[in-house]
């Protein structure tokens, strides 16, 4: 890991950022990310711009994950309604989604043209497998705020094994889930407040 690559959470927060910057930040992000924004958007917001502490973007992220939408375009809003309220949001979603946008329409027709060559079917295993490893990072880094924090570890591991071992549905996991993540941060904050 080099020196560039290591989380900054020690250093202080950045000043609140523009609507340009917002947009900015959110272009970039979009070029650079398909198929796997949240670890990009991890490492941009938290070590990166250093907008949000590593704690603030687990907490946003958790929101983003229960509202409907795709995870990225919630935080994307979220992050931008959090500066510099509507204009932020909107500013946040059009550069997450419109470089993209065009890059997808291209890329699609040129799939359509090129989908039976055996060199672009094992470029699309390649990138699923890039894709899988970069969840994997990226749900390290979000876990690693919660080791400090023992109910909220035991929500997530609860939240795993639901979902992914015994195959509940996410919204009843995330209704009954939501209410005792609530009610233990609630506890444990009126506990660090004595």
């Amino acid at each position: 890991m080099t020196n560039n690559d290591s989380p900054q959470t020690d250093n202080p927060l950045s000043a609140p950022p523009s609507v340009a910057q917002i947009f900015g930040g959110f272009l970039g992000l979009g070029f650079m990310s398909f198929g796997g924004a949240l670890p990009l958007a991890r490492r941009a917001i938290v070590e990166q711009r250093r907008w949000l502490s590593a704690a603030e973007f687990t907490d946003l992220l958790g929101l983003c994950q229960f509202l409907p939408g795709g995870n990225v375009i919630n935080l994307s809003v979220a992050v931008g309604m959090r500066f510099r309220g509507l204009a932020g949001a909107l500013a946040g979603l059009l550069g997450l989604i419109a470089g993209p946008s065009v890059v997808v329409i291209g890329l699609g027709v040129l799939y359509e043209h090129t989908q039976s060559d055996p060199h672009v079917q094992h470029l699309f295993a390649g990138l699923a497998a890039a894709a899988a490893g970069l969840l994997v990072s990226m749900a390290v880094k979000i876990l690693l705020p919660l080791r400090h924090s023992l109910p909220g570890a035991a929500i997530a591991a609860l939240g795993f094994v639901a979902i992914a071992l015994v195959r509940f549905p996410l919204l009843p996991t995330m209704l009954v889930l939501t209410p005792v993540s609530i009610y233990l941060a609630a506890r444990a904050s009126k506990g660090a407040a004595k």
